[in-house]
């Protein structure tokens, strides 16, 4: 089964990898989809190389089911809908309506969460508030080169523990064929980048992965705190996009306004190094990633112990990073 497992992280990369540099010789000699002489073509090669590779290995592990359907559905409108944003910029408004159409096919396709104590409509509020959370978290962290695609190849590692550890065969799939695409991506990203995710990629990347951590199945009922395995997995772009808000409000400036608070670009302002900035933030998420795994293993006092010593940790860094000009 590892061998198995090898082969087809192996496929998606190699998919991904033929994908990236074609659509990059075609993005060079037709000059569209460019920013700045550098193709936005990252994000449509993993799709593509995902939804195709996910069809084919689910269908021969015999785990391709309506839910797995939803999944490739609604991230398929994602992709297309970024895909038409990167070649003319859409509204706002007009992002949020594919966001939550997207999210409605979601929940359609009974891909919600199962909070037993809570009934199902808070379960819908809280699949939507979850999905556009971290789709836009995602975007809103496409903002250095190797950011979104390192946080994004270490939180579907955190997914893929987790599901070999539960035997959930079709979470395992897909978490795989994500992380094997996307270092296909991040050869090409890293510091200086030569391909960029586009819209479409990091919209792409933040559904998919909210997607995942919905069909994953964390505990069972007397370990309730487990059920926040999911937010500390993903917690590297819930803090980014929380961070930002916090230090636009203070500048008394809309949380939706565009403005350089990311974490990352402040330490870039500061003097730190493109590089180092990086790895610090890498080593943040997989920070996150990890007490999301142990959190979904551990007893309930053990569990709120960690959510403590994250909180703190953010707290910490808000602080510290908030004072930086």
């Amino acid at each position: 089964m590892p061998i198995n497992y090898l082969l087809i992280a192996l496929a998606a990369f190699s998919a991904g990898f033929i994908l990236i540099n074609l659509f990059k010789k075609l993005t060079l000699h037709s000059r569209v989809l460019m920013s700045k002489d550098t193709p936005l073509v990252g994000g449509i090669a993993i799709g593509i190389t995902f939804i195709v590779v996910s069809i084919f290995t689910l269908r021969y592990y015999g785990v391709f089911s309506q839910t797995i359907v939803g999944v490739l559905a609604a991230s398929a409108i994602m992709l297309v809908f970024g895909l038409m944003d990167d070649l003319k910029e859409m509204p706002i408004v007009s992002k949020f309506l594919v966001q939550i159409t997207a999210t409605v096919l979601l929940i359609i396709f009974g891909i919600r969460t199962h909070i037993v104590s809570i009934g199902n409509l808070a379960n819908i509020v809280i699949t939507f508030i979850w999905v556009l959370a971290i789709t836009n978290g995602f975007n809103h962290l496409d903002i250095m080169d190797g950011l979104a695609g390192g946080i994004a190849i270490i939180s579907s590692l955190g997914f893929l523990v987790i599901s070999l550890i539960n035997q959930d065969i079709a979470a395992v799939l897909l978490s795989l064929v994500l992380a094997g695409a996307l270092f296909s991506f991040l050869i090409y990203n890293l510091p200086p980048a030569r391909i960029y995710l586009g819209n479409s990629g990091s919209h792409f990347l933040g559904f998919i992965l909210a997607s995942i951590a919905i069909i994953i199945s964390y505990a069972p009922l007397e370990r309730k705190i487990a059920l926040l395995s999911p937010i500390l997995i993903l917690g590297f772009p819930i803090f980014d996009t929380a961070f930002l808000v916090v230090m636009r409000v203070r500048k008394n400036i809309l949380p939706f306004k565009k403005s350089d608070d990311h974490l990352s670009l402040r330490l870039l302002r500061n003097g730190y190094p493109k590089n180092k900035t990086l790895i610090l933030m890498l080593f943040l998420s997989v920070l996150f990633v990890l007490s999301g795994i142990t959190l979904s293993r551990v007893p309930n006092f053990c569990g709120l112990t960690i959510l403590v010593l994250i909180i703190s940790v953010c707290l910490l860094i808000t602080i510290k990073a908030g004072k930086l000009r």
